[in-house]
């Protein structure tokens, strides 16, 4: 848990500082051609205030709601449909936060945002279920051998309905739950979506079908002991 938050901060400060240097480079050209008086540089200028003062800022926005893929990552990798859990648990953290942003917006979402990142709070996917509702998501992207602890459950209870004001909270993860994180799950009424419950959901399954099923399944023992023959767990 603390690898992430490190790696996400990290992440959030080179954007942030490339941003920061994009600008600074505009005004400093800016100035330079001010200085230069040179009239026939001016088209020039309103040209890359318009580029980085317009273009930019929506750039950003579709990366942000995850309507353009993160630098690096190919769109098939984040695209909805019907993805094996091998594929998903080759994605990284952040292409996983971007395929369960897909999934909500194939099962008939709006206004999907992905929110993960520095001071996300638990929120990772934020959007309006058809009916409506507000639904927000935290995703954890943990090896398939390990559980979600009750502390992570904790965390996002802590947040989800008090601070993001969610009507339907989900907590999707690509392991199982501890027991107690499962029990506290229900009790609180958040959705634990389990391997198991993601691979139906990667399969095709709509999410508003997976909403009653929370604190059943997480596989059989079979699966289990497919997992420990595995990964020697």
């Amino acid at each position: 848990m603390a690898k992430k938050r490190t790696r996400r901060r990290s992440g959030s400060a080179v954007r942030r500082r490339r941003r920061r240097n994009a600008y600074l480079g505009l005004w400093a050209l800016a100035v330079f051609l001010v200085m230069a008086n040179r009239s026939w540089l001016w088209p020039v200028l309103l040209a890359l205030v318009a580029v980085l003062g317009v273009v930019l800022p929506v750039v950003v926005r579709l990366r942000r709601t995850g309507r353009l893929p993160p630098l690096g990552v190919r769109p098939d990798a984040v695209s909805a449909g019907r993805r094996s859990l091998a594929e998903v648990d080759a994605m990284s953290w952040r292409e996983f936060e971007h395929y369960v942003a897909d999934l909500c917006r194939r099962d008939g979402c709006t206004d999907v945002e992905v929110t993960g990142g520095s001071g996300d709070l638990g929120a990772d996917v934020t959007a309006r279920l058809p009916d409506g509702r507000r639904l927000v998501v935290q995703c954890k992207h943990y090896a398939p051998h390990r559980y979600v602890p009750s502390g992570d459950m904790q965390k996002f209870v802590g947040t989800a309905w008090l601070h993001h004001r969610a009507d339907v909270a989900v907590f999707a993860a690509t392991c199982a739950f501890s027991r107690a994180a499962l029990d506290y799950a229900v009790q609180q009424r958040v959705v634990a979506v389990h391997r198991d419950l993601l691979g139906q959901w990667s399969n095709g399954t709509p999410l508003r079908s997976l909403l009653p099923l929370n604190g059943a399944g997480q596989g059989d023992r079979a699966h289990r002991r497919r997992w420990r023959d595995t990964y020697g767990r």
